[in-house]
C-alpha cells in the first residue's frame, strides 16, 4: 500500500486575488502575483483507507468538512478512475488566524499528493489548475519564490507560473492585530464587492499595470519599487470594499496604528511596506536584514503586539513516498 506525503507553504499576495468570475472553477477577475513564505506550510498524507476519513491538525474532521474534501477528491477520481478510499491527514503548520490562510498551502500540498498518489505525474504548471480548484490562493503555493496567478478564461488557462526564486534581501513581518475569527468571511466579503462596489471594474482595470511594474521591479531587485507597488494595490483592494453597499472594511484600530508606524520607520530611512489581506493584520514588506530592527521599534511602540518574522519559501515538494 502506497502512502504519500507532500509539503507545500502559504503565501501572500502582492498583487491581489479579489473576485471571481466563474465561482465553479474559481476563476478569478485578474492575475495576481504573490510571495510564498519560508515559515508557514502544511503537509499532507495520503493512504488508502476501508472508508473516506479526513484528519486535521490530529482531529477527524466531521461529516461537512469531509464532504468538501470528498468534492475536491472528485475531480481526480472520475479523471483516474480510481474510487478506492482514502485516508488523508493534514497538518497546518501555520499560525492560528494570522492572516495567512492556510488553504493555498493545504490545498497545494493534497494536490501534489494526489498527483503522486495516482502516478499522474503532472507539471507544476498543469497541477495548478487543480489546486485551484480547491483553492484560489492555492494555485500559487506550488511554486516558490514570487508567483504569478493567470487568470484565464477557462479551466486549462488559468494557472501559475514562478516569476523569480526572491533569492535575494527580502522578507515579511506579520502583525497580528487580532486572532478571532472574522465576522465577514472572504468568500462573502468579495461577493458583496463584486456585485456592489462602484469602484471594483476600476481596480481590475489597474490590474495589469500593478503586474508589470511589479514584475520589473522584481527583476531589478528593488525592494522600495516593490514595496510601493504592494502597498498601493493592497490600498486599492481595501478601497473597493469601502465603495459596497453597504461599505464595510477589515481595518481595525491598530492596523491603522501599525500602517503609521511604517509610514514614519519609511521617514526614518527604513525600507518598509505594509500589505493587508481580508481581515485586520498588517503585513510590513522589507529587506529581510531589516526586519528584526524594525520589529524591535514596533515592540517599543506596542509590547504586547505579536508579530512574526519569515524569509520566502520553496516549491510544494514530496516529504515521502513508501510502501505500508
Amino acid at each position: 500500500m502506497t502512502k504519500i506525503i507532500a509539503r507545500a507553504h502559504t503565501n501572500i499576495a502582492f498583487i491581489k486575488y479579489w473576485g471571481k468570475k466563474d465561482k465553479n472553477l474559481f476563476l478569478p477577475y485578474n492575475n495576481s502575483l504573490s510571495l510564498t513564505l519560508e515559515k508557514f506550510y502544511t503537509d499532507t498524507s495520503i493512504e488508502k483507507s476501508n472508508n473516506d476519513i479526513f484528519i486535521l491538525n490530529d482531529k477527524v474532521q466531521d461529516n461537512e468538512a469531509l464532504s468538501k474534501v470528498q468534492n475536491y477528491l472528485t475531480i481526480f477520481r472520475q479523471l483516474t478512475n480510481d474510487y478506492t478510499p482514502l485516508k488523508i491527514t493534514s497538518t497546518n503548520h501555520v499560525p492560528t488566524a494570522a492572516g495567512l490562510a492556510s488553504s493555498s498551502s493545504a490545498y497545494a500540498a493534497l494536490a501534489l499528493a494526489l498527483n503522486n498518489y495516482y502516478n499522474l505525474n503532472f507539471d507544476y504548471q498543469k497541477l495548478s489548475t487543480f489546486a485551484r480548484r480547491g483553492s484560489g490562493s492555492a494555485t500559487r503555493s506550488l511554486y516558490g519564490g514570487f508567483v504569478e496567478w493567470k487568470q484565464g478564461h477557462d479551466n486549462d488557462s488559468s494557472y501559475s507560473v514562478k516569476i523569480d526564486n526572491a533569492n535575494f534581501d527580502i522578507g515579511l513581518l506579520i502583525c497580528i492585530i487580532n486572532d478571532k475569527e472574522k465576522v465577514i468571511s472572504s468568500r462573502s466579503g468579495m461577493e458583496h464587492t463584486v456585485n456592489t462596489s462602484t469602484f471594483y471594474s476600476s481596480w481590475v482595470k489597474s490590474i495589469n499595470d500593478d503586474i508589470k511594474n511589479i514584475k520589473e521591479a522584481i527583476k531589478k531587485r528593488d525592494i522600495n519599487q516593490i514595496g510601493q507597488i504592494a502597498e498601493h494595490n493592497a490600498m486599492k483592494m481595501h478601497a473597493t470594499m469601502l465603495a459596497s453597499n453597504p461599505p464595510f472594511t477589515y481595518f481595525e484600530p491598530n492596523s491603522l496604528k501599525i500602517i503609521q508606524e511604517v509610514q514614519n520607520l519609511r521617514k526614518q530611512g527604513f525600507s518598509c511596506y505594509y500589505t493587508m489581506d481580508a481581515g485586520p493584520n498588517v503585513k510590513i514588506i522589507a529587506p529581510y536584514s531589516e526586519l528584526h530592527k524594525i520589529n524591535e521599534n514596533l515592540h517599543h511602540l506596542y509590547p504586547k503586539l505579536k508579530t512574526i518574522i519569515t524569509k520566502p519559501g520553496p516549491d510544494a515538494y514530496l516529504l515521502q513516498r513508501k510502501e505500508v
